[in-house]
């Protein structure tokens, strides 16, 4: 879905006070992201993304509901648009300041205290989109290096099914990072709710510690995220299982990219081959 594809799903639906043509596009993705006046409208790519874009919704009204501070829906439901989810969102205030994390871990500490919704959440799929990533590839890379990656895939999904949480198990952002969160002027607020899910509290964890070992997170803001939190999930005998499964899932997710993009392959040829080292000091780019 290009951007021409997506203003004209957001023409159709008629939600926007004004022309499609004059939203302002905030993001280009697996969503089309536009702000105009008060809203903002997030087109899905495909049908498939109906069921997820009405889960996204019900998480939005169950956080309300128990006090956490995330974004909010302007209207309750889905529309299905040309074949494309389209949903309804209140416009937060322009940001204050960058997140930090430790804006981050305030928000996981409530989160992570609520009793599950009710309402089904799936299980965190982490490794899920391994073998897509490594499909869209194709040649571009070596097939030694996919092949290993579906290795890796394999041996972390059964040890991830085996370790003992130090954590009782319950609701999850999914995607815990401080681009996730956004501080307003009255404080910081939860974004991009869509891949809540039940699964181990340590997964939301082990993204942050990820990124102090691997992309450059200053010890000291991993330490305010830690006593913010109020618990290092380093200290946990599984979170090299999780670290290593969110690491594979990382290295796949920058293959899709390598068939038109020379950076991209750069960068899956220096994860892959840390990996394959086993060096954890490589430092990894953001991509």
């Amino acid at each position: 879905m290009d951007e021409a594809r997506a203003r004209d799903v957001l023409d159709r639906a008629g939600v926007l006070p004004g022309p499609a043509r004059d939203a302002r596009l905030l993001a280009l993705g697996e969503n089309a992201v536009f702000a105009a006046g008060e809203l903002v409208v997030k087109v899905g790519r495909d049908a498939e993304l109906l069921d997820r874009a009405r889960r996204e919704l019900a998480v939005a009204g169950w956080l309300a509901e128990a006090g956490v501070p995330a974004v909010r829906a302007a209207e309750a439901e889905a529309r299905s648009v040309a074949g494309h989810p389209v949903t309804v969102w209140h416009r937060l205030p322009e940001p204050v300041r960058p997140a930090e994390p430790a804006d981050l871990a305030e928000l996981l500490r409530l989160v992570h205290a609520l009793p599950s919704p009710p309402f089904p959440l799936p299980a965190r799929e982490l490794l899920g989109g391994v073998e897509r990533w490594l499909r869209l590839a194709g040649d571009a890379i070596d097939p030694a290096d996919a092949a290993y990656l579906r290795e890796r895939r394999d041996g972390f999904a059964a040890a991830a099914a085996g370790v003992t949480p130090h954590l009782p198990p319950g609701p999850i952002h999914g995607d815990a990072l401080p681009r996730n969160v956004h501080v307003g002027p009255d404080g910081p607020v939860l974004v991009d709710l869509e891949t809540f899910s039940h699964d181990l509290r340590e997964h939301d964890l082990v993204v942050m510690a990820l990124s102090h070992d691997r992309y450059g997170l200053p010890p000291e803001s991993y330490e305010a995220f830690v006593s913010t939190y109020g618990w290092d999930v380093r200290e946990w005998e599984g979170c090299g299982v999780l670290r290593g499964a969110r690491e594979t899932a990382s290295c796949a997710w920058v293959a899709q990219h390598t068939p038109t993009n020379p950076r991209a392959l750069t960068e899956f040829r220096r994860r892959v081959t840390s990996l394959r080292d086993g060096d954890d000091t490589v430092r990894w780019y953001p991509f």
